[in-house]
């Protein structure tokens, strides 16, 4: 625990730092405290002592440190009060899932300036509402696939021979019976597909239309929405994100992000990791901000910013805070349990 005194000087060292991106010297800090520099450099010295600071060069002033941001994030970040969270300009009802997580990923990004990532809800909390077996020509089919979140996935299909529109309608029908209400993961929805009591061509063309769903539930299981990559590119960050290239390499391989978030479905709050705090070796030089969204009982899914080190913290965390919020608000209308 520090002297308020203490306090009060690594708060304002931080802010200013995270303000100007420059060491911060006793002599700034010292305007507007009743303090004289001498105070200031000593109180400066014990932070360093401490590990809250670092000091560059020997001439120039302090930076915080990892463990600095932490104490700052922990015990100093200023109420909400004085700041409302940013405006998300989000018009997420009667939108579908997809649309709704999309643009809260674009909106995050633009008023927070950092990465923005996104993930969608698991795929056992999402259910086959309808489905629409349409022939197109005579020897090509269009599957129809909506999902009780609201997504549309659409399947073409072509056949070596004319498809009869009787047995189209059959199939529409057939598959509605079975399917409808299950879903998209459960290991049951192969299983319903099949029936001994169907005609060897009722079998056939319903085989042949079975991949729709099975891709369905494999695309579902690894979505992400990103926006702002090219954010932690810009000039006076550079030198805080050296390992960009295995950033991007992980949210290609997409896993690795979904586990890092799936931490934070069971956090009440916001989840804030510093530098060496993450375990993944890409975000170890950055800052992750994160809260989980979905039903009252339960959290869907994640809603995340990633940025250097020297960032707004608390901007940052008040509109993940604000996104999660509507995007809960949404998902609890999409699920019919608001």
């Amino acid at each position: 625990m520090l002297s308020e005194r203490q306090e009060l000087v690594l708060r304002r060292l931080v802010e200013e730092y995270l303000d100007a991106g420059a060491p911060v010297g006793s002599k700034s800090l010292a305007v507007g405290f009743e303090w004289g520099s001498s105070t200031i450099r000593h109180e400066l010295a014990t932070l360093e002592e401490l590990g809250l600071l670092a000091h560059p060069h020997t001439s120039a002033g302090r930076i915080p440190t990892e463990a600095g941001y932490r104490y700052f994030v922990d015990r100093l970040l200023p109420d909400d009060g004085g700041h409302p969270a940013p405006r998300m300009a989000l018009t997420l009802v009667r939108r579908e899932l997809d649309d709704a997580m999309r643009a809260t990923t674009e909106a995050l990004s633009r008023v927070t300036n950092l990465l923005a990532i996104v993930s969608a809800p698991p795929i056992e909390s999402s259910t086959i509402r309808h489905i629409e077996v349409l022939t197109l020509q005579s020897q090509v089919v269009m599957v129809v696939v909506i999902t009780s979140t609201g997504g549309v996935t659409k399947r073409l299909f072509q056949f070596d021979a004319p498809v009869d529109q009787g047995l189209a309608d059959w199939a529409a029908s057939y598959l509605n019976e079975r399917l409808v209400g299950l879903g998209l993961g459960a290991r049951m929805l192969q299983g319903r597909l099949r029936d001994d009591s169907l005609s060897p061509r009722e079998s056939e063309f319903v085989a042949a239309l079975a991949p729709v769903f099975t891709e369905l539930a494999e695309s579902a299981a690894e979505t992400l929405y990103v926006d702002g990559t090219a954010r932690l590119l810009c000039f006076e960050r550079a030198g805080e994100v050296s390992e960009l290239n295995t950033l991007m390499e992980m949210l290609e391989r997409r896993v690795t992000m979904l586990g890092v978030l799936r931490r934070t479905l069971g956090e009440r709050d916001v989840l804030v990791r510093i530098g060496t705090e993450n375990d993944q070796p890409a975000l170890r030089s950055l800052a992750l901000v994160a809260a989980g969204y979905g039903l009252p009982q339960r959290n869907l899914g994640a809603v995340s910013v990633i940025g250097p080190l020297r960032m707004d913290y608390g901007g940052a965390i008040r509109a993940v805070r604000e996104a999660a919020a509507q995007l809960s608000s949404f998902v609890a209308e999409v699920y019919d349990e608001r």
